[in-house]
């Protein structure tokens, strides 16, 4: 069997319309999640990965519930009264997506960060460690430098 898109389609604008605000309201990336904490937004932000992964880096002021804990510790880990956006190792990881889908089910309102760790770090912003703070240069195939 051939699966092929159809380009020549009649294209839907309302549908896409439909699709793409559903995306947005349940996803966001990398920069959007910087600026809000640049910007002060009072979310929580959360890493879903294993204890290792979160002490060789995590982003700045997450709390770590990795998945398999997230139905047994949420309660006493996120706060009800604010966002919550979830994130994992990069896009080849549906870790958020399952954490996402278990924290909605709880009540929370929850976004997914696409890109996960493997973005934020590609796009150069610091990151926490175990032993500290790291600066990583920015990937100069998926983000332009930063200014000095």
């Amino acid at each position: 069997m051939t699966i092929t898109a159809d380009l020549t389609a009649t294209y839907d604008s309302t549908a896409a319309v439909a699709h793409f605000g559903a995306r947005l309201a349940f996803e966001t990336d990398v920069a959007d999640v910087r600026a809000a904490l640049d910007g002060g937004t009072e979310f929580t932000l959360v890493d879903v990965r294993p204890p290792e992964a979160w002490d060789a880096g995590h982003l700045p002021g997450a709390v770590h519930l990795p998945g398999g804990k997230i139905r047994l510790r949420a309660e006493q880990t996120v706060p009800r009264d604010r966002p919550v956006v979830v994130y994992c190792w990069g896009p080849g990881c549906n870790a958020a997506t399952k954490a996402a889908h278990e924290l909605a089910q709880q009540g929370y309102a929850v976004k997914e960060m696409l890109g996960g760790f493997e973005y934020w770090v590609r796009e150069g912003f610091a990151y926490d460690t175990a032993t500290g703070r790291v600066e990583p240069d920015p990937d100069p195939l998926s983000a332009p430098p930063h200014p000095a």
